[in-house]
């Protein structure tokens, strides 16, 4: 499929965080771009600002007539698996057959047209995804990157380059969407159980990470993280190689230490990539971003950037330079009396992270997590895993399980979550009473986690800490 035979580009679901980077790709393109979304989120601001319409009302007289009127196969929309089938814009553009396809069918047909790079595992395809395209960026070469998240060095979610040479791409498991992707070189991160809404079981969960592991085209790069406990087939004519900050593998992170606010740690090569610039060691490299999770993206990113030509020194001074990214470990106070940290953390494992590396932070000092489970779902089939990730909590605050695209399960809120939970101090609050019940603390270091809406509570809560 030709994607510039396209005049207008509508994206049902535009505010999304992969959404919305479409719609900038597109609109950089010089297309005609809107959208419609449930939310005026401040993603869709920024889109508006950049002279993207946006409509709120799910009717399809929200349309634009100039859309209507256009002749199907001039009109591609865009749409992600979270909307509805009951959608009234939806339902009109599949009545009327214009061109439908999902987020990720179009990531696959960019895709296939570029060099591309993949970042796949259930979770730390963001941090992986937007370090190596940084470290890329900073070393002046061409890449055009779609980011789950916005980086602070760039504030988007998109990098585009000209030549459109390279393309980095996040590959979600999620609806079996990382299936579209044929990559050149891919990176898998983890695979832990998730998404049992998508998948029957976690055999099935594994079968598809595999499946996306075949794909890799010929004379490819596989880079999986040495923990996972699946055997994945070398890319014909490829490389496979592993990687860790934990354990030997072909490259890893050691001597990781914790000095003047950053992670400290030397890499080592063990088995070096003929040709490329990366010696056997590389020593102190500073990463502004804590815990050993970020220590193991920023190894897969740095094997990648070598592999493609970057030396150990470029990695090094791109790593100290990486500022991070918006609702990733983003510390908004940080204070002898005072600490407040947000974070993107929705599975038990990126929780347990988080937690971690905020303990080790700030070792002596009374921890409050708040959290918002995302999916009721993911809750029930992940509740016990959830209950151990959080116990580290001194205090622990749970609030309204976040929907999403789902509807109530019988039996699965967050009193149930918080019944399992074994902290000295817990207790449950609706997402509009939270500020109160902060007020009411004495709060030392404070943490607010979750993928759903409890992001629009931060700047608030920042305004009643300071």
């Amino acid at each position: 499929m030709n994607l510039d035979l396209y005049r207008h580009i509508y994206l049902v679901g535009i505010g999304g965080i992969g959404m919305s980077a479409l719609a900038r790709y597109f609109n950089a393109k010089g297309k005609s771009v809107c959208g419609y979304d449930q939310v005026r989120s401040s993603l869709c601001v920024e889109l508006e600002k950049e002279g993207i319409d946006i409509y709120y009302a799910d009717e399809a007289s929200s349309i634009p007539v100039s859309i209507k009127k256009s002749v199907c196969n001039d009109v591609l929309v865009i749409y992600t698996p979270a909307i509805s089938n009951n959608n009234q814009i939806f339902k009109f553009f599949r009545d009327k057959e214009f061109e439908v396809l999902k987020r990720a069918e179009v990531l696959g047909i960019i895709s296939r047209l570029c060099f591309t790079i993949a970042v796949a595992g259930t979770h730390g395809k963001t941090t992986t995804s937007t370090i190596l395209a940084h470290l890329l960026h900073k070393a002046g070469k061409e890449v055009t990157a779609f980011l789950g998240g916005i980086s602070r060095n760039y504030n988007t979610n998109l990098l585009l380059s000209e030549s459109e040479d390279v393309l980095i791409v996040e590959a979600d498991e999620f609806d079996r969407s990382f299936l579209q992707i044929y990559a050149d070189i891919a990176i898998i991160t983890s695979v832990d159980v998730d998404h049992l809404d998508t998948y029957k079981d976690k055999s099935d969960l594994d079968l598809a990470f595999m499946q996306f592991a075949l794909q890799i085209k010929q004379k490819g790069l596989l880079l999986v993280e040495e923990s996972i406990p699946l055997t994945f087939s070398t890319p014909k004519g490829g490389l496979k190689l592993t990687y860790s900050a934990k354990a030997k593998g072909d490259y890893l992170a050691e001597n990781i230490r914790f000095q003047n606010g950053n992670m400290m740690f030397d890499m080592r090569a063990l088995n070096v990539i003929p040709g490329v610039k990366f010696s056997k060691m590389q020593q102190d490299i500073q990463l502004q971003l804590p815990g050993l999770h970020n220590v193991s993206n920023a190894v897969a990113a740095s094997v990648v950037a070598c592999y493609l030509g970057l030396s150990g020194d470029d990695v090094s001074d791109g790593l100290a330079t990486f500022q991070g990214i918006i609702r990733r470990f983003e510390k908004h106070i940080d204070t002898e009396e005072l600490v407040y940290i947000d974070d993107y953390a929705h599975h038990p494992n990126e929780v347990s992270a988080t937690i971690d590396a905020t303990k080790q932070l700030y070792p002596a000092r009374q921890l409050i997590v708040v959290f918002q489970p995302h999916l009721f779902s993911r809750t029930k089939d992940l509740a016990y895993e959830f209950a151990t990730s959080l116990r580290r909590a001194d205090d622990l605050v749970l609030i309204d399980i976040y929907p999403a695209r789902e509807k109530p399960i019988r039996g699965v809120d967050s009193q149930m979550l918080l019944d399992l939970c074994n902290n000295a101090k817990k207790e449950f609050c609706a997402k509009n009473e939270l500020l109160s019940v902060l007020e009411n603390k004495h709060i030392d270091v404070l943490l607010t986690l979750g993928a759903g809406d409890i992001g629009t509570l931060v700047q608030p809560i920042k305004h009643m800490l300071n």
